[in-house]
């Protein structure tokens, strides 16, 4: 048996390199854009496989820990999808905290959120409306916000790269409304002399300067013409300037802020909406968990996780899927945490024979420098997904190349456009995809290729390469 187990040894190498030597090689397109870019090969991680299949038609540095940036959201989706299933929703809602007599809550008005990811302006606004449409008036108390069903959470929005007022750096928040930003319209005015600027879903305590001037000539980056200024004159005060010229030919655009914190945020939020449908409340704003018994007098349900789902990957947005990764442990038991959704999504994957001993998560959105997982882990995860009831689901919330979503400029014109269901992924120096490709021969692959180099940023052609190289039908 000894010897047996020596001869074993020695093989084994033998058969590895055989079956190297025999695996089909990488389009050239793909190797030669890589090469000119100067990306090394051990720096790029690659799988091929047909959906279904038993074995990888490509494989390179598959086991390899990778940073994967937004294509995290695969997993982060695809594990929602299957533990919470696709008709779940959050529901947010309003409490009174004391007796309500002609048209005045003597009390406390609380809201308790369920860590909705979709909570919007219009939805918010509508649930307000709800209190006056039975009868509210005024409001004698504080507005209470129950954030209790998440872990308090230390969130820098500066601390990614420094863009804090960037939409893309928003933290979770189980009471999230309208993704904390507002979002400014721009357009050149009827008589073509000046430039509006109109806030959706106004704070009450936001002000804005408007200093800008429209001007003729193309539209470009028109952002980068914009010098943008934020101050807090007071502590809940923001004040929001904005100066420089707006082409005309730029027609209406927008530009999201997150300029406040949460409990500002939706107490800004609230007290103007509050306002405008005439009701009176003159309180403060102060976050704390609110009594099990208390009186529910309005609710709001989002949308079903499948539709959710769709905005989280087409679209790529960082908190949404934050507010999802939490979903996952918020069971009502303790507080929802990432440690805690982290071992429930370990426990899932190993349950379906996927060990993805390298996983690291952070936050599940991609935005991050820490998280890790291999070619090989979102290959088996995807073939599972292939094979799942949520299947449908699932591949429908990907970006369809040349079509929409991130993906909707990218391979335009080539036979690949339509054919592609694919999760990008951008950071400095992280290239990544995944997704399901259509060959010309009715064949469904699952394609990985993530890039982690100072030079990743030159290999968007590379990718694209390698996706119209499948959809022509790879041959072993």
């Amino acid at each position: 048996m000894t010897r047996r187990l020596a001869w074993m040894a020695l093989l084994l190498p033998l058969i590895a390199a055989a079956q190297e030597g025999t695996a089909p090689k990488l389009p050239a397109a793909v190797t030669d854009i890589l090469a000119r870019a100067q990306i090394p090969a051990e720096h790029v991680a690659i799988v091929v496989r047909e959906a279904g299949a038993r074995e990888n038609l490509i494989a390179r540095n598959a086991d390899k820990p990778m940073n994967p940036a937004s294509v995290i959201k695969l997993l982060t989706t695809y594990a929602g999808l299957e533990l919470l299933g696709p008709a779940y929703t959050w529901k947010t809602e309003v409490l009174a905290l004391g007796e309500v007599r002609g048209g005045t809550l003597g009390g406390d008005l609380g809201l308790r959120g369920s860590g909705d990811p979709k909570l919007t302006g219009e939805r918010f606004a509508a649930l307000i409306k709800q209190l006056k449409d039975r009868g509210l008036v005024t409001i004698k108390g504080d507005l209470v916000l129950d954030t209790s069903l998440f872990e308090a959470i230390s969130h820098n929005p500066a601390q990614f790269d420094g863009e804090p007022l960037k939409a893309y750096n928003v933290g979770p928040d189980a009471l999230l409304v309208n993704y904390k930003v507002v979002r400014f319209l721009f357009a050149p005015t009827i008589d073509g002399r000046g430039v509006a600027i109109v806030p959706e879903h106004k704070p009450v305590q936001l002000e804005v300067v408007n200093r800008m001037r429209p001007t003729e000539g193309l539209c470009g980056e028109w952002r980068d013409r914009v010098v943008l200024d934020v101050q807090h004159p007071s502590a809940l005060a923001v004040r929001v300037s904005f100066t420089g010229n707006y082409p005309k030919s730029c027609g209406e655009r927008s530009w999201s802020l997150s300029l406040l914190d949460h409990p500002r945020h939706v107490g800004g939020l609230f007290a103007q909406a509050w306002r405008d449908l005439g009701g009176s409340w003159g309180g403060a704003v102060r976050v704390a968990p609110l009594p099990r018994d208390a009186a529910v007098i309005a609710t709001s349900e989002s949308p079903a996780l499948a539709e959710i789902v769709r905005d989280i990957n087409k679209f790529s947005n960082n908190v949404m899927a934050r507010q999802l990764y939490l979903a996952l442990s918020a069971d009502g038991s303790e507080p929802a945490s990432v440690a805690r959704s982290t071992l429930r999504v370990r426990a899932w994957l190993s349950g379906k024979g996927i060990p993805a001993p390298e996983l690291v998560v952070e936050n599940g959105s991609g935005l991050s420098r820490n998280e890790r997982i291999s070619a090989s882990t979102l290959a088996q995860m995807l073939d599972a997904a292939w094979r799942s009831s949520v299947m449908p689901e699932f591949i429908s919330s990907m970006a369809l190349a040349g079509v929409d979503g991130t993906m909707r400029r990218r391979v335009r014109g080539e036979a690949v456009a339509g054919q592609a269901h694919i999760k990008g992924g951008t950071l400095n120096d992280v290239r990544a995809l995944a997704g399901f490709v259509l060959d010309q021969n009715g064949r469904r692959w699952i394609v990985v290729l993530m890039i982690n180099h100072d030079n990743a940023g030159l290999a968007q052609a590379a990718q694209d390469a390698l996706l119209k190289w499948v959809a022509q039908g790879p041959r072993g």
